[in-house]
């Protein structure tokens, strides 16, 4: 239980990665809040985490709201009475079209919700953890903007998953006199719901033939799980990670050395 004492703050936490990152975080000895959007599947979320042995916290909040993410924030914080972690998964893919087809609202959208969104998870965070004297921030970018660069159309999501990136770089330098880590972690294709809230819209005319999506050389193809990215979320967060801080880890099977 080497996260024994701990308190983290996991967004997007209702499913996929966030809820893998959830339940093995509170594996590992951490109290966690699960912040997200839809109550009915967080709820569903931290009752596992409980009838595990673990301890969890329903947080429903946007990301993209400020007075939403600060009102969470201070909530875990009252009821654990610390913060420690944070990871900033909550995400969307958004829509997926040529450049002059995505519209304003709809690079907005992403952009409001993957890179304001992990700005101000981290922003309502970030003096909790500095009151604890350490911690340890994740930020989940993704191979899309940071090693690959021809997923057709996907211009909105690539640009926040290099902004994440850039974001994390920048802080670990910023909070390092703080003792408090930061880093990001770049997932290729994880087998999640977040393929669901992708809108294509003639996005191949944004791309050109290359390497099928499906050459992952690790798997023989095959996706990696969300379980997989929780794992190094908590190696990240916990102190055999003590010397690692403005890392890019790409978590993808070899599948961004084909892309990129």
């Amino acid at each position: 239980m080497e996260l024994q004492g701990k308190v983290a703050l996991v967004t997007g936490a209702g499913s996929g990665i966030g809820r893998a990152s959830a339940s093995r975080l509170a594996r590992a000895g951490a109290k966690v809040g699960l912040l997200g959007r839809t109550a009915d599947q967080l709820e569903t979320a931290a009752e596992a985490i409980r009838r595990a042995g673990g301890d969890a916290r329903v947080l429903v909040a946007d990301v993209a709201e400020s007075d939403q993410m600060q009102r969470a924030v201070a909530d875990l914080v009252g009821a654990y009475g610390r913060l420690d972690i944070v990871v900033a998964n909550a995400g969307i893919n958004g829509v997926w079209a040529p450049i002059d087809e995505i519209t304003p609202e709809e690079w907005s959208r992403t952009v409001n919700i993957n890179l304001t969104g992990a700005y101000l998870t981290v922003h309502h965070a970030v003096p909790h953890l500095k009151r604890a004297g350490a911690g340890s921030i994740v930020l989940m970018s993704s191979i899309n903007g940071t090693r690959v660069f021809s997923t057709p159309g996907a211009s909105a999501y690539a640009s926040t998953k290099a902004a994440q990136l850039a974001l994390a770089q920048m802080l670990a330098l910023e909070l390092a006199k703080h003792k408090i880590r930061v880093n990001a972690i770049c997932p290729g294709r994880i087998d999640t719901e977040i393929g669901d809230n992708t809108q294509a819209r003639n996005a191949q005319e944004a791309g050109e033939i290359g390497v099928p999506d499906d050459a992952i050389p690790l798997t023989d193809g095959a996706s990696g799980e969300a379980e997989d990215v929780a794992d190094l979320v908590e190696f990240l967060c916990s102190d055999a990670a003590r010397h690692i801080t403005g890392t890019p880890v790409w978590i993808d099977g070899g599948q961004s050395l084909l892309k990129g």
